[in-house]
This record gives structure tokens, sequence and C-alpha cells, in this order.
């Protein structure tokens, strides 16, 4: 049994990378409505003593800065909460709770403030987590809270020059965004006031309403540095023993809030460390440490003895910020990617026979990529798991839960796995949102959103990409009489060609509801499209509209250099439109080391069998997108054997070849590192040396290149409008104003459509 469990996490980790050769997975990731009436999904569940009125679960999602800076839950935190109890979860978690603010200096900015709510300080905290209790239950959902004691080594290391204090961990360990930084061990007087602070913040919580507490024992935060010998190598002391830390907790909180309080924790089965970085485990500095990780077998012993101690559900995943794509899978992984780390859990509970202090059974929720109401609802059938935690389908479309039931499938909005709206937001000072559903995380700002014009106007909109889409449907519900023009067949922009990749199968998702939602909207409102239409100054005059908004999207952009007009030179988006420009390649370079070259390379790599390299100025490949997915393609381009260099830049092509200068400095940083982040421009790691130069020309065969340098906006059509006064109102939105991602487009499409 044992054996098994360990080989389940190496199969799974191993098969991340060409998942999508299985069509039946591939499917599986469809949003179909095949087993409607979901019944499993809507049947009630026991924790503990506590009726849950169905099997879904809200996922926690960091509430980051959706708090004053005191930490008091304000009006945009408590409405974001109650958007979901509204649209039928039954069970809704909060994002990291610190129990104990002082013991981490990482969790805090100076004065005592910080970006995450809280309940351990002041006492007008409470009134904000009262009101979120009782504001899902009014909707019938229950709200666990989750505590944190800590960050530990992945917390923010500033804390070292702005308070003088080092961050903290279980043992001497590195801090994670700059690894120069070490970690001091936290004392065991430090282990036990953090445990009676836990106690103390659970039987408060209880005392407000909340129903039930949630510990965030997984992803490498300070519980798992505890409790995993990956990170705690403590030579003396109880808290040696690693379970001790997660034990002792769990009993004080049941010591505190008696026997019937539900008590919730999250845990990944192993770090998969060692299964996902082989040999590097013990070549790398870094990664030489923690070495020693708990195993999917040691784990299940000490989950035992977790429900011994008192806990009555668990969640489970894998790894960790050394591996940060596994607990936070982005748009590449499969769809249901751990529904079988759950079956492992709930096999082994049911095998022996393991039962709650309570008495009752221990639910087993999955996790993991289930916004197929398909998948989920068979996973629940055959018994895999007993309830289904959804995270980003939640904040895509809070409504979810009442669309599936009612079979509305086709009418849910997907998400799309870019990270973008949400987990990359807590690097760069935002708090939760969506790139797909424009009013998640602004509840409190779109309230009256689609009140009906007061002047009924004739609105053309050019070009059916996200923000043209989005504004169109939303013009139009709100009455105005809306023709909305595209050049291609459907609509999705640029959306079309960045759905080929296999990988990107949420993006064909979100297309084709796109396309549902406009002819959902044509039918019911004053919305008409013309599909197959390029569309010039002349014709918008002749429509007499009142106001024009163009959604033109962009052009590529490429670098004036020798050969770049040659036939076999072409821009990564013209590959992805025709694929079969690739088929008689064999080597294949690619210009261009962000998104659109790297998902390129990816699908040469594995779906068309290519030798792919790819070429990249600045040292960093993928820089600015969210670390999960920039781990995700990195790691599995080195698998595919993609070389990936990096600080070179293009000085021409010739017949078969690509000429490059590249930087051979030692200062040039390893590209395929991905258990350390490369830091956002603002942050200085003062441990690190400068870049130093030392360049020298390199040839590369290759019999197709890819131009993957990027795009600018195409706003001609803007400006010859505006030139001419073409109407009264002129808009520009979208990639033709700031070319960019799906956030922006959706963001402005919907900000205009409910204001024009």
């Amino acid at each position: 049994m044992e054996e098994r469990q360990n080989h389940k996490v190496k199969e799974i980790i191993d098969g991340l990378g060409d998942w999508f050769s299985d069509e039946e997975r591939l499917k599986q990731g469809r949003m179909t409505d095949e087993l409607y009436p979901y019944e499993k999904l809507f049947e009630p569940i026991q924790i503990n003593k506590l009726k849950i009125k169905n099997r879904i679960v809200m996922a926690p999602m960091g509430n980051v800065s959706m708090a004053d800076e005191t930490g008091k839950p304000g009006q945009k935190m408590i409405k974001y909460f109650i958007e979901r109890a509204k649209g039928g979860a039954g069970l809704i978690t909060s994002g990291m709770t610190p129990v104990s603010w002082k013991a981490d200096p990482s969790y805090g900015d100076l004065d005592s403030t910080g970006i995450f709510p809280r309940i351990d300080s002041h006492r007008t905290a409470y009134s904000g987590w009262r009101a979120i209790a009782e504001g899902c239950h009014a909707y019938g959902a229950r709200f666990f809270i989750q505590l944190a004691p800590g960050m530990g080594r992945v917390g923010n290391p500033e804390c070292l020059t702005k308070k003088y204090r080092l961050p903290i961990s279980s043992s001497w360990n590195n801090n994670w965004y700059i690894p120069q930084i070490l970690c001091r061990p936290l004392t065991d007087r430090e282990c036990r006031r953090i445990i009676r602070n836990t106690g103390e913040i659970a039987v408060n919580a209880r005392e407000l309403g909340i129903d039930g507490v949630y510990l965030h024992g997984h992803s490498g935060y300070l519980i798992e540095q505890m409790t995993d010998p990956a990170y705690n190598r403590r030579k003396m002391g109880r808290y040696k023993d690693w379970q001790s830390f997660g034990l002792d907790m769990v009993r004080e909180i049941r010591r505190r809030c008696g026997a019937y309080y539900p008590i919730h924790y999250r845990i990944d089965l192993s770090l998969a460390l060692r299964e996902t970085y082989g040999e590097k485990m013990d070549e790398d500095k870094i990664l030489k440490k923690f070495r020693n990780g708990r195993t999917a077998d040691m784990t299940l012993d000490y989950m035992e003895n977790l429900v011994k101690a008192g806990v009555d559900v668990f969640d489970a995943d894998l790894g960790g910020y050394d591996s940060w794509w596994l607990p936070h899978p982005p748009n590449g992984m499969p769809p249901g990617v751990y529904m079988e780390i759950a079956n492992l859990v709930k096999e082994h509970f049911d095998k022996r026979g393991i039962v709650s202090n309570a008495g009752f059974p221990i639910p087993v929720m999955a996790v993991g990529k289930l916004g197929y109401p398909d998948l989920a609802e068979r996973a629940l059938r055959e018994g895999k798991c007993d309830m289904i935690m959804l995270g980003r389908p939640l904040l895509a479309d809070p409504y979810w839960p009442q669309k599936v039931y009612s079979g509305r499938v086709k009418e849910i909005i997907p998400c799309i796995g870019d990270h973008e709206g949400c987990l990359g937001q807590f690097a760069v000072g935002g708090h939760p949102h969506c790139a797909v559903n424009p009013r998640t995380g602004f509840e409190d700002v779109y309230q009256d959103d689609m009140k009906p014009a007061e002047r009924k106007k004739k609105i053309a909109v050019v070009g059916a990409g996200p923000a043209g889409a989005v504004l169109a449907c939303t013009a139009a519900r709100r009455g105005h009489e809306v023709v909305l023009y595209d050049k291609n067949d459907k609509a999705g922009g640029m959306l079309i060609p960045g759905s080929r990749p296999k990988i990107k199968f949420e993006i064909a998702n979100y297309m084709e509801y796109i396309n549902n939602e406009i002819r959902r909207i044509s039918r019911d409102y004053k919305l008409k499209t013309l599909f197959g239409t390029d569309v010039n100054r002349d014709m918008l005059k002749a429509g007499s509209f009142d106001a024009i908004v163009t959604c033109t999207g962009t052009k590529p952009s490429k670098p004036p250099l020798p050969g770049i007009n040659l036939p076999y030179v072409i821009t990564g988006a013209d590959f992805l439109k025709n694929p079969e420009t690739a088929n008689k390649a064999e080597k294949v370079v690619v210009i261009g080391g962000s998104d659109v070259g790297c998902e390129a390379a990816y699908m040469l790599a594995y779906e068309m069998g290519k030798k792919v390299k790819v070429v990249e100025m600045t040292p960093y490949f993928m820089k600015k997108t969210c670390t999960s997915n920039r781990f995700f393609m990195i790691h599995h381009l080195e698998a595919a054997g993609v070389e990936l260099i990096n600080c070179a830049r293009l000085i021409g092509i010739d017949e078969g070849l690509v000429e490059i200068m590249r930087n051979t400095s030692d200062t040039v940083p390893d590209p395929y590192i991905t258990w350390t982040p490369a830091l956002a421009d603002n942050i200085a790691n003062p441990f690190v040396k400068g870049l130093e130069e030392a360049e020298r020309p390199m040839k590369l065969e290759a019999d197709l290149v890819l131009i993957c340098t990027g795009a600018i906006p195409d706003d001609r059509l803007y400006y010859e409008c505006i030139k001419e006064h073409t109407a009264p109102e002129i808009y520009n939105i979208g990639d033709s104003f700031t070319g960019g991602r799906v956030l922006e487009a959706v963001k402005a499409g919907y900000a205009l459509g409910t204001t024009i």
C-alpha cells in the first residue's frame, strides 16, 4: 500500500508535461452537461455535527488588501464572500488569516499594519467577520475561517530591512524570495505561544458565529515548515518531532472549542520535490536542504494522528513554493489534476475505518482544476472524494453552483487559469479579482451596474475580442442598440490563435462561452453581429452611430534586422493561426521568451516533436507572468529538451541560420531555475551581483524561425475616426489601447459598457 501511494505521486508528476495526449482526459476539461441533473453535487453532507447543504466548497484564495490596514474586513471583503454564498456554494472558506501577528515579522508592514485580514488584533475587527458569517448564513452557506500561524520562509524578507528582524521558520532555512537571507528557527516557547493564540482565535471565531476553523497546513507555509522534515531539521526540544506542532495545535483548538466545533486541515500529501527535480535535489545548494521531505505514507500516518487529535475534514494536494505550480495549478495543467490524491486518502481512511472523535466519517475534499461540472459530478458518483473544492472557478463565476443545478452549464463563465487577476495580484500590490469576471473583488463597486441606460444609443463596436465582446453584451443588456463587427468568422480576437495549443484548453472554453453569450444576448436584446467584415471609417460614418468603440487589437512588432522577411520567418501569431507551417521543419528557433514564444515552443516540442531553441534578450523568461504559470512552463520546456537562451539578442537571419550575440558571463542567471522566483523590478536583491557583459556571437541552425517579440496597439481606426468626427462619442479600449491581457480588456469592456 505504501509503495502504491508513493508511486502515485511520481506518476502524477511525471504525467504533467504531455497529459493532453490522452484525448479522453482532454475532454474532461470541457464545459459539458452530459450528467445533468447533477444529483451528487447537491447532496447534503455532515462535517462533525454541522450539515452542509451541498458538496461544493469555495477554496481559500488569499484575501490580501481586502481589509483595512489594521486587518478589519471592509465592504469589499464582506460582499466578495456573500456573492459566493448567493451563488449557491454550500461551504465558504476565507483566505489566510494570521493568528499570531507578532510571531512572524514577514506578515506586516510598519506600525502593525499589513495586507492581511486579521482577527487577532482589535475587537473592532470582529464586526466584519460577523457580517461575513451572517451574510453567508442568509443564503444557506456555512463559513470557515482559515487560520495560519505564519508564512515563515515564504514570507516577505523585507522585514529584515524595514524592521531589522530575521524572517522565521522551523530551522535555518533559506528565504524563498531571497535565498541569501536565512530564516531563524522558532524557539519551543514561541511555538507554544503560537499554539495558544490559535486556540484563542478559534474560540473567538466560534463565538462570532463562524462555523468552523481551517488550518493552513500545506504549500510550504509555517505549519508545513514545522510538520515536514524537509524543512524541520530541529535536533532538540518538543518540536524536533515533525508531527508535534500540528497535533498540539489541533488539540488546543479542540480543548478550547469543545468536541463538536469543526476543524478542517489543508495538507499536501507530499512536497514531491524529489519526484519533480530528481538529481537536482542532490546538486543544487538550496534544494539539497529539502531532500528528506514527507512521503505519501508518512503524511497518511500524520493525517491519522490529526484525526485522533480532533480534525474532522481534509483537502489534499501536492507541492509547495519550491514547485509553485503544483499547489497553484496554472492553465497548462490537466483538469482534475489531484483527484487521485483525494481518492488515495479516502481509500486509506475507509480501509482503516477511521472516523472522527465525534464518530463521523472523515470527508475528503478534492482540489485542483475541478470547475467542469461533469468531471466534478463523476468523481462524486464514483466515490473518489466526498466534496468538490473550487477556487478560481468561483472567482470566474460565483453562480457556478446555481447554473450547474439548473442545467445552464453553457452560461458559466469559465476560468482561464492565467492567474493574472487572482494569484498574480499578490506580488504587484493588488487584491484578488478575475480576468474574466470584472465584478469579482469589485462587488462593492459594481452594485447597480445593469441599470437601464437613460438615453438609448446606437453603438458600433469594432472588434469582437474580449474587450469588444464584453462591451457589446453589457451595453445591449442596458438597452442600447449595438452593432458588433469583426473580420473573423467568430468572436475571440487573439484568443482564436491563442487557444490552439492543447494546454490552452481553458482559453478554448472561454472563447466558446463568449460566442454563446453573444448569441444569447442577440436573441434577447438589440445586438447585431457582422462577422467576416473589415470595417473602415466610411462604413462607420454611414451608419450614423451615436458612439463608436474601437477594439481593434494589435499588430506584431518585428525588429528591423537582416533576414526578418525571409519566407521561413513568421510571427508566433501566424504559426498559431496555421500550425501546419511547421510541419516540414525539424529545427525551430523562437525569438522572444514571453508567454507567446514559450507557449509556441511548448506546442512545437510536445505536440509536433520539433527541436526547439528559444532566444530571450532579458535575463528571465516570462518575467511578467505569474510565477506559477511561469515555473510550470519553464520546468516542462526543460523536460522536453527545449533550449532556453537568455541574455541574447538577435543579429540577423540567413539561410538556415539565426545569428545571435549571447552574454556568456557567469553572472547570467540559470534560465531553468524554478525553485526561486524572479523578483519584481521594484524589489532589489542586494546579495546578487550585477550582470556583467561578456558577449560572443553564436549561430543557431533553423529551418523555421518564429518572431515573438511583442505587439503594438493597432489604433489607426480610432485616430481616423477622431480626426473625422465620425461619431459624437468615440472610444478606444482593449489591446488597441494597450496591448495586454484578457484581464485589462474585460475590465475596460465592462466599465465602458455599464456607463456609456
